[in-house]
């Protein structure tokens, strides 16, 4: 194989991966990556996380942060996907409580600390039937995802964790893709709320969990994402 071709071969693997490197805040998105964003392991690669057990499902982080935004409880919060959410799936989005006492910037997530608070998953179509088409995946192709953070979360310092699950190569366990990053948020204008079921990463997920694979024949009429419910606030 000449070396041209291996090179664009490699381009087009890239290119079908993604990561959600840039906040969108009050409608504005960050100019630049990494900004409130954790620089992740997969800034060149772009690869997703296959194993649900290592603590890479965290963050996936490969660098401490550096900024933290100031967001309004009850506003609309969202992420860049770079450049397009190319693989059909789930998008779950969650928070996790900084202590008073820790740097932000610095804390790791660990223990049972995370909350679900947003969700993109799938819908059926007029014939009750799954496919993999942006018709039952409202997430798949976009280039931004949107959730609402919950009014009532109380005051403070969190990170926010977004994952995409891609499912195209799920047809047995383990072969689920999982894209991963995490913002560095402080809330304003809370409430007094008391988020949960929380959950650990790793701890949340396993790899036979229904969520994490998927048949394209027998064809499915349902679909549940892994993970807690989406706690409402």
């Amino acid at each position: 194989m000449k070396p041209t071709t291996l090179l664009l071969l490699a381009a087009s693997g890239v290119e079908a991966h993604y990561r959600f490197s840039k906040l969108i805040v009050d409608g504005v998105a960050e100019t630049s990556e990494w900004g409130f964003v954790r620089q992740s392991k997969n800034y060149q690669t772009n690869a997703g996380v296959t194993d649900v057990n290592s603590n890479d499902m965290r963050c996936y982080q490969m660098r401490t942060g550096t900024a933290t935004a100031t967001v309004t409880a009850g506003t609309r919060l969202g992420f860049v996907a770079m450049s397009a959410v190319t693989h059909f799936g789930p998008v779950s989005f969650y928070m996790a409580r900084v202590p008073d006492n820790a740097n932000i910037n610095t804390w790791e997530p660990a223990g049972n600390v995370w909350f679900k608070v947003g969700e993109i998953s799938a819908q059926a179509g007029p014939n009750g039937q799954l496919g993999s088409s942006e018709a039952n995946w409202p997430a798949y192709n976009q280039k931004e995802v949107y959730f609402n953070v919950p009014k009532k979360v109380p005051n403070g310092k969190y990170l926010v964790r977004v994952e995409s699950i891609a499912l195209h190569q799920a047809q047995s366990a383990g072969g689920a893709q999982l894209y991963i990053n995490c913002a560095q948020v402080e809330i304003v204008g809370g409430g007094n709320g008391k988020p949960g079921p929380l959950v650990s990463f790793p701890g949340a997920y396993n790899r036979n969990d229904p969520g994490l694979t998927w048949s394209y024949y027998p064809i499915r009429t349902s679909y549940k994402a892994p993970g807690p419910a989406v706690w409402q606030g």
